[in-house]
């Protein structure tokens, strides 16, 4: 055998091997980079939530979960919508002025809402994460003022908020409930997480 020869063959074999590692390399690599992207349950996640709230009756509540959080629906009676006008003197940010959880500029009235029967709140206490109890009924109760309009009650550190979801003065939490972007659909249907129409 020549030397030519003997360097072809070991020129081929190089060449051959070469490209093995190379498709070997892009079969492992494949599956990492898509490892990068985000899964489907990530994905709906982040994804703006539909609700019917046709069933939804005067002063009762439910809760959806967006982006891992509870999103509580309320529909005020008109007692309940005139109650707020009650306490706006106890509020530590009645007018929804403070920045740490921007409210939309739908949502800066008195009642932080489109239609002012119903609230769209984010259910999390912005002290210390801790998720509020409904206290609707009004009056003197355990943990709360004799002259209660209704509301809620974080039971971890006694923050009240209105049921507008305004935190009253004096309390721990530093801020009202965050109102998420939202906007109506339909007028029974929703759409929490986004408020701009494509």
């Amino acid at each position: 055998m020549s030397e030519t020869s003997v360097d072809a063959s070991k020129r081929t074999w190089l060449i051959a091997s070469t490209c093995a590692g190379a498709v070997g390399g892009v079969a492992v690599a494949v599956p990492f980079v898509s490892t990068f992207q985000p899964s489907e349950k990530a994905k709906a996640a982040g994804a703006a939530v539909e609700v019917d709230i046709s069933a939804l009756k005067p002063g009762e509540k439910i809760t959806v979960e967006w982006r891992g959080k509870p999103v509580w629906i309320v529909r005020r009676t008109p007692e309940q919508l005139e109650s707020l006008k009650k306490t706006e003197g106890q509020l530590a940010d009645p007018n929804s002025d403070r920045k740490a959880y921007p409210t939309p500029d739908y949502a800066k009235n008195p009642h932080r809402s489109i239609k002012p029967e119903i609230l769209v709140a984010v259910g999390i206490c912005s002290h210390l994460g801790c998720s509020p109890s409904d206290k609707f009924q009004t009056g003197a109760q355990p943990s709360l003022p004799d002259d209660w309009q209704g509301g809620f009650l974080c039971p971890c550190h006694g923050s009240t908020f209105d049921l507008a979801g305004r935190v009253f003065k004096n309390k721990p939490a530093p801020d009202n409930l965050e109102v998420p972007p939202h906007m109506y659909l339909s007028d029974t249907k929703l759409l929490i997480g986004e408020d701009k129409k494509a």
